[in-house]
């Protein structure tokens, strides 16, 4: 991976849905790796020259979301290396409140690109950072949409929000 890899670190933790880590840099929170059944496949995702750290409250926080409760996610975020674009289609799904959801279609139209859902789409499959940035609160038009810890765990997160996903 990146030859900044010993600028990053991580936290590794387990919820009642699985192993989940956090990446950050110095500029902020740059992953997260969404619950996975062990160690070993959390830890092949984080760069091999990142370091063990105590990142804040910022796990705590994940698991008391994942329980139910209302969690506000205000970490500094690091998007470096993200474009343009994905970064517009990121700040504006991250307006998104919880308990509600959006289609494809309404992100393009906000960002004034009427035609660009499939684009949408695109820059919401690289998200880095799931729950920081809700993507799963963005759906299909006829269906749930793609995500990319799965449609099962997209509903489940719907549903901790108190929003019934579409059948």
């Amino acid at each position: 991976m990146s030859a900044q890899g010993k600028d990053l670190s991580y936290a590794l933790f387990t919820t009642p849905w699985g192993v989940m880590a956090v990446v950050a840099s110095a500029l902020g929170v740059k992953k997260v790796i969404l619950p996975q059944p062990d160690k070993q496949t959390v830890l092949q995702e984080i760069d091999s020259q990142a370091h063990q750290a105590d990142l804040g409250n910022l796990p705590t926080r994940i698991k008391s979301y994942l329980s139910g409760k209302e969690t506000a996610f205000l970490d500094p975020i690091d998007l470096t290396g993200c474009t343009s674009f994905q970064r517009q289609v990121w700040q504006t799904v991250s307006s998104i409140p919880p308990g509600q959801t959006r289609s494809y279609q309404w992100v393009a139209k906000q960002l004034g690109q009427p035609r660009a859902a499939r684009a949408v789409g695109q820059a919401l499959a690289t998200n880095p950072l799931p729950l920081l940035i809700p993507c799963h609160r963005v759906i299909g038009t006829r269906d749930l949409g793609g995500y990319g810890g799965g449609a099962a765990l997209k509903k489940r997160l719907l549903k901790i929000e108190g929003t019934p996903p579409p059948s």
